[in-house]
């Protein structure tokens, strides 16, 4: 694949915020005002039969038990279904690296290399260079059905969309005044989050935001490596929990000639690391390797734990070896197409990233199945917090939607072009309001899919399973 130059032409701030503007005659701020189903909408179950059908048939069942739980577990394993919706819309055209399911669960308190915490974007199964509003208009819906899941009266879910949503303009447009390296290096430190919760006059949310930066630096390798192992005559080996957790061992016959073809794997893996971070992995030596069930909206793709040893038993390194299929966009839009899936989730991560785990990196090999399959790899757990919305009173939820809100502008202004995105946006409100009622009426879309799923199960359609 050629590699572009990265001097490929020059525009003057002017320039930029006009082209910005301009985007506003292709979609205008106002139509984003609400959801508006094409004429041949799929059938949403139709769309997740067919991701389905490249998942572990075993597993697909808990996909569905999980996405019935509620609407906001449908929502959150529903992007292929939001991406049908939004991809044949039209669109800005101004083009960022999305996340492409920019949920509010899917931004959490992460440790940086540096060792300090930072509040990111976590997941990006199904990142692709599209519309900064496709992001945008994911993660606002996520906060009204949040919102809804709780019992919140309506005026309280839009006051957390409109939080959010301000929160980005308002943010992209102090990027767009921005030196480009000032841009690169900002963070959403403990620093930052601090400064945020001293302009709330809410206490509980400033002691519930340091309770949940304290228990985020508990959740360590070793803590996922005391949950998930026990000691046997042969050492620490992971413990089984099927059909969440399923140790090779029990998955095989045997498991001699898979464990081969694992170490090869990991051969792959090492190769996509810098020089340094191949040194470091070459200190531990395998030890075990389980499949495990997780998510929402990624149960059925292929997923293993790595268990790694280096000095000792005590010396431990957790790997998740996650299958990277095609992204739920790539069909709607032009971006940049990979020759590896797990390529496409690091690069882009990466990219929007402000801080990557260091053994970040990405792999192809060959299935149980005997099919090839791309995989991408990092450590099982570091130091992560996750948001519990349905914990949250209206103050806190509009809190975590600034947040959200925030920390997706960070993420956009470094691959698109803040000052224009700026200029499109504009000084005012019309843009928070416009996905306000965007807001509202594909959480009323969503709940009507969910229901649709409901029926799919009852009638026998597909089949669900709780786990």
């Amino acid at each position: 694949m050629a590699v572009p130059s990265p001097f490929s032409g020059f525009l003057s701030p002017a320039e930029r915020a006009a082209h910005g503007r301009n985007a506003r005659g292709r979609a205008p701020r106002g139509s984003h005002g609400s959801f508006k189903e094409s004429r041949n909408r799929p059938d949403p179950v139709d769309v997740i039969e067919r991701q389905s059908a490249t998942r572990l048939p075993e597993l697909v069942p808990i996909r569905y038990g999980r996405m019935l739980e509620s609407p906001f577990r449908f929502y959150r394993g529903a992007a292929a279904v939001m991406a049908a919706d939004l991809g044949p819309a039209p669109d800005t055209g101004l083009t960022v690296q999305l996340c492409g399911d920019a949920h509010l669960l899917n931004f959490r308190l992460l440790a940086s290399p540096e060792r300090r915490l930072v509040f990111d974007i976590n997941d990006f199964d199904e990142t692709f260079a599209g519309p900064f509003e496709w992001d945008v208009k994911r993660l606002a819906a996520s906060f009204a059905v949040a919102g809804r899941a709780n019992g919140f009266a309506l005026d309280e879910q839009d006051d957390a969309v409109r939080a959010c949503v301000a929160a980005y303009r308002r943010r992209m447009r102090e990027f767009a005044g921005m030196r480009t390296l000032d841009i690169w290096y900002a963070q959403d430190d403990a620093d930052r989050l601090r400064e945020l919760m001293a302009s709330s006059l809410d206490a509980e949310a400033r002691r519930r935001t340091t309770e949940a930066t304290r228990r985020a630096r508990t959740r360590t390798h070793l803590q996922a490596f005391a949950k998930l192992t026990r000691v046997t005559p042969e050492g620490r080996r992971i413990a089984g929990d099927p059909p969440l957790v399923t140790p090779l061992r029990d998955l095989l016959d045997d498991p001699s000639t898979e464990e081969k073809a694992l170490r090869q794997v990991l051969d792959g893996y090492a190769r996509s690391l810098s020089s340094e971070r191949r040194h470091l992995l070459g200190r531990y030596h395998l030890v075990d390797v389980a499949r495990k069930v997780v998510g929402v909206g990624s149960v059925g793709t292929r997923c293993w734990i790595v268990l790694l040893l280096g000095r000792d038993d005590d010396d431990p390194l957790l790997l998740q070896a996650k299958e990277a299929q095609e992204s739920v966009l790539a069909p709607y839009t032009d971006g940049e197409r990979f020759d590896n899936q797990g390529r496409r989730v690091v690069a882009g991560q990466r990219l929007i990233q402000t801080t990557s785990d260091i053994l970040l990196g990405w792999t192809h090999a060959v299935g149980l199945d005997g099919r090839p399959r791309d995989f991408y790899v990092r450590q099982l757990r570091d130091w992560k917090g996750i948001a519990r919305p349905e914990t949250m009173d209206p103050g806190l939820l509009r809190l975590f939607a600034r947040l959200c809100g925030a920390g997706l502008a960070r993420a956009h202004a470094r691959s698109g072009d803040p000052v224009a995105i700026a200029a499109y946006l504009g000084r005012g409100d019309r843009f928070d309001r416009a996905l306000t009622g965007f807001a509202q009426d594909y959480a009323d879309r969503n709940e009507r899919d969910f229901e649709a799923l409901g029926a799919a199960v009852r009638s026998g359609r597909v089949h669900a399973r709780t786990a």
